[in-house]
């Protein structure tokens, strides 16, 4: 057991509060049977995340995750799942064999024990869940994740997602000390739920697009990997279309003469499944069918980059692949529907390791996502560029392409 809370220690670098009180470490070592199965399903779980995230690294990369931050975020999400979708989740997070109750009171049971540990060292570990106001949420659900995981539940306005960004990443940056300030860079339209945990540890060793709106967000690049790049954003009046190859908007310039049209391929499209396609006769029919539209969101990157971890490839690949697929995820504990699934599991980490001690923290946010329409119906059109795309500039009366283009991977320098 001593080798477990070890591990668990060093890999996990969990917490809870950080009271002044006295120790406890037999509190520990004296969990119960269910607790201490749990701690080592838990190791077991994060051990193997491990080997699949360090295995994607790049030579030169250092790696850091949380084992228990994404066992207890996927924990609350573990409690509005149902059927194959929560069988799948059990046997990914290799707690099979556990029910539901026994996984929530040893967790909760762990969590009480590690707040006693030592007064020394600052340990925190903070839940919450945030929603779509107006969505339904089981009461049941709630109290689950209230009563053991000790989250905040709040409701959120995500149709004022800059408001719900600042409270959300507020949040976050508060309960790590500000070592992590932000989780998410927008509140998609058909977000219904973010589940959060965090977690912060502190030991002393014993001894026009609006500048303004311009936020970096993830961008797929053609190689295959994410990149976060400079993004502009804006909602304005414009011409659109859409088809089952693409959507695209024009954006205008001067006095509407001449414009660039952005065309976005679908999620199961290419720049060259639309490149294939595009000869004369679509072209002009494709430049026929834009309608204008009062209201579109735009999200475009003006190109720059960072990094940042997402497990849903990876946590597919371990064997969780129905939580994460529309239309077959059955998360109807949360809600009593089956039109929910995860549509992301984002994690950060923060290290500092001196000669004073180890400060460091960790965030998972879990996306839960609707099938159906949204509850709060948006009179807007969403076109999120934050993939491959083509571009070209033309005028309006002829029609005649002055210039046409490919992004793959944005820059800005």
């Amino acid at each position: 057991m001593k080798t477990i809370f070890t591990l668990i220690i060093l890999l996990s670098f969990g917490i809870t509060s950080c009271n002044k009180q006295e120790a406890n470490p037999e509190g520990l070592f004296n969990l119960p049977e269910k607790s201490a199965q749990l701690i080592e399903a838990d190791n077991q779980f994060g051990l193997e995340l491990f080997r699949k995230v360090a295995a994607e690294a790049n030579p030169n990369d250092n790696t850091l995750i949380s084992p228990l931050s994404v066992a207890l975020a996927l924990g609350m999400t573990y409690n509005g799942a149902s059927g194959d979708t929560r069988t799948e989740m059990e046997k990914t997070l290799k707690v099979h064999g556990l029910t539901m109750e026994q996984i929530n009171q040893a967790h909760k049971a762990l969590l009480e024990a590690l707040k006693a540990a030592d007064p020394d060292v600052m340990l925190e570990i903070a839940n919450a869940i945030y929603y779509r106001q107006g969505a339904t949420v089981l009461e049941s659900f709630k109290n689950l994740n209230r009563e053991y995981y000790d989250a905040e539940i709040n409701a959120l306005s995500f149709n004022n997602p800059e408001e719900a960004l600042q409270i959300i990443n507020s949040w976050v940056s508060n309960k790590t000390r500000e070592k992590i300030p932000t989780i998410l860079d927008q509140i998609e339209p058909d977000l219904i739920m973010v589940l959060l945990n965090a977690i912060y540890f502190n030991g002393i060793w014993k001894y026009k697009f609006d500048e303004d709106k311009t936020h970096e967000l993830p961008f797929l690049q053609g190689n295959g990997q994410w990149k976060d790049v400079e993004t502009m954003n804006q909602e304005t009046s414009l011409e659109y279309t859409k088809n089952n190859l693409f959507s695209a908007i024009h954006l205008p310039y001067g006095k509407e003469q001449f414009r660039m049209t952005v065309i976005l391929p679908e999620s199961n499209k290419s720049t060259g499944d639309v490149m294939a396609a595009m000869n004369l006769d679509n072209w002009k029919n494709w430049m026929k069918s834009f309608k204008k539209e009062d209201k579109v969101v735009v999200t475009m990157p003006r190109f720059k980059f960072s990094w940042q971890t997402e497990l849903k490839d990876i946590l597919s690949a371990m064997g969780m692949t129905k939580a994460f697929t529309p239309y077959v995820a059955d998360f109807s504990g949360i809600n009593g529907a089956k039109d929910l699934f995860i549509g992301y599991v984002k994690h950060k980490t923060f290290i500092d390791v001196n000669e004073n001690g180890t400060e460091a923290a960790a965030v998972t946010a879990v996306g839960m996502f609707t099938t159906s329409m949204p509850v709060d119906p948006p009179n807007k059109v969403y076109f999120k560029v934050d993939r491959p795309f083509i571009f070209a500039i033309t005028e309006k009366s002829t029609g005649v392409i002055l210039f046409i283009g490919e992004i793959r991977a944005p820059e800005y320098n």
